[in-house]
């Protein structure tokens, strides 16, 4: 039986996101999409933080550097947004790579750069 963390939660972030493609389309920046997925996000009552930072270790030091993260959903999530012609093997990259800084389980990588919307689920 496959079991998907955070299904519920992940589906109902998706169909946000649809909802704020099908309105708006492709062609904008990414900050654009954000404001609005911000907006749907408020809306519906779901607890989220923006650009949310997360402290890379070294050898047990932090670095001044720090990942961005586009959104952090319910502390649990995190949910990077592009409007790209289409993703790549380094997006899932970066996202790992949140999911490590941040020590969360699950990351969506939700692209509206294209026709349609697209999206992938990274697990750490």
């Amino acid at each position: 039986m496959d079991y998907l963390i955070y299904k519920d939660e992940s589906y109902y972030i998706i169909g946000l996101c649809m909802d704020v493609h099908k309105i708006l389309g492709k062609g904008f920046s990414e900050a654009v999409y954000g404001d609005a997925l911000a907006y749907e996000l408020k809306v519906h009552g779901v607890p989220f933080t923006r650009e949310t930072k997360f402290s890379i270790d070294y050898k047990g030091q932090k670095l001044a550097q720090q990942y961005v993260a586009d959104f952090m959903i319910e502390e649990k999530i995190i949910l990077e947004l592009k409007a790209i012609e289409k993703l790549a093997t380094t997006h899932i990259k970066q996202t790992l790579n949140y999911l490590a800084a941040s020590k969360l389980k699950l990351g969506l990588i939700v692209n509206f750069g294209e026709d349609s919307l697209t999206y992938k689920r990274v697990v750490l």
